[in-house]
Formats: structure tokens, sequence, C-alpha cells
């Protein structure tokens, strides 16, 4: 009987282990999955504020495009109107 209490605390003592090694390893993968979630929200927050600065450029750029040319940039919507509705239209 004392063989199988040895063999019953081998165990328990092995389960601690595995269990104690899986934690560790459970913050390791938390700690480093913050990380880089951390660091791609920055580059994402980065890209982000560089997409509206561009974007407040081209505003300005088109919107002087449209006011040296009116009528050409009212046909331009028109035709471009009627290709999106024929296309619509073909896809029904």
């Amino acid at each position: 009987m004392p063989r199988f209490d040895e063999l019953e605390n081998e165990l328990q003592t092995l389960k601690n282990d595995v269990i104690r090694s899986l934690s560790a390893k459970r913050d390791e993968i938390r700690d480093t999955s913050k990380a880089n979630a951390d660091a791609l929200a920055a580059q994402i927050k980065s890209a982000m504020s560089e997409l509206g600065t561009i974007l407040g450029h081209e505003e300005e750029r088109i919107e002087n495009i449209i006011s040296e040319r009116p009528i050409a940039t009212l046909a331009s919507a028109f035709a471009l109107g009627v290709v999106v509705g024929a296309m619509l239209g073909r896809a029904r």
C-alpha cells in the first residue's frame, strides 16, 4: 500500500508542475499578445492620422478643380451616374 501512496504523491506533484508550467505559459502568451495588439493599434492610429492629412490636402485640390471647371465636373458626374446605373441594371 505505501507504494500506491508514493505513486499518488508523484502524480499530484507532476500535476502541480504541469499546472504551474501552463499558467506561466498562458501569462507569457497573454503579455505577448497584449504587446502585439498595442503595437498594432499604434500603427493603425498613425496610419489613420496620415490618411487624414493626405485627404485634407486632396480635398482642397479637388475643390479647386471643381471650382475651375464646374461644367466638366457636372458632365463627368452625370456620365459616371449613367455608367453605374447601367451596371446595376445589368446586375439584376
